[in-house]
């Protein structure tokens, strides 16, 4: 995650990357819901690539500034689904997916011979004003890799909960479903752990948080 105070041309391309890595994990979400048999987002005119529509603002502006927030929401109701456990898994497992879908089209360009431009490299340019195409694409890579793997983390109230709990056998999903708010005390407890510079889940998604960046972006972190 992104600590240090970012300059302007940094944080005009963090709300442009942002917008669009929300707006297409909720309509991932609400479209495959939808598939799956779930009308709750088309009916509540939710299914829609309108980045406004479903964003939490001040998720937003946290993630924009500190690189953590919750950044949008989606109806889903696993009551609809023509199969509750495979259609609920498929609905919360699209959105981390597509970013790292969209992770992998921003890295095309790097893949032809672009070079990027990582978050530090973009820290030393204070005084850069307006973002360039190499910039947008690099934090476009870094923050859906990132989404990526900080939403499939285990734990409520982030996607991976739902996918644990969906893969789990049905009896033992059953028995681990109250310790929801457990795990919700836990998340914030490590986010909190963070800001103290005891990143616990730094080095949780790190090394693959890494591979994936060096994967994308062809050079060594």
């Amino acid at each position: 995650m992104l600590f240090q105070l970012p300059s302007i041309a940094e944080l005009i391309a963090r709300v442009i990357v942002i917008l669009i890595a929300m707006d297409v994990h909720e309509f991932a979400h609400a479209y495959v819901a939808y598939r799956m048999g779930d009308t709750t987002a088309r009916d509540a005119g939710r299914m829609t690539l309108n980045p406004f529509v479903n964003i939490n603002w001040f998720g937003f502006l946290m993630w924009v500034a500190i690189g953590f927030g919750i950044l949008g929401s989606a109806p889903v109701n696993e009551y609809r689904m023509r199969d509750r456990r495979w259609g609920m898994l498929a609905a919360v497992a699209a959105g981390p997916i597509s970013n790292l879908l969209l992770a992998a089209v921003a890295a095309i360009p790097f893949w032809l011979g672009m070079r990027p431009d990582l978050p530090a490299g973009i820290q030393a340019g204070r005084a850069a004003l307006i973002p360039t195409i190499p910039q947008i694409l690099t934090i476009m890579v870094y923050f859906n890799v990132l989404l990526f793997l900080f939403n499939l983390i285990p734990l409520f109230p982030l996607d991976g909960w739902t996918v644990l709990l969906k893969l789990l056998p049905p009896d033992m999903s059953y028995r681990l479903a109250p310790y929801a708010q457990f795990s919700s005390y836990l998340f914030f407890g490590l986010i909190f752990l963070s800001f103290a510079r005891i990143d616990v889940l730094g080095a949780i998604i790190g090394p693959p948080f890494n591979f994936l960046l060096r994967f994308f972006l062809f050079r060594s972190l």
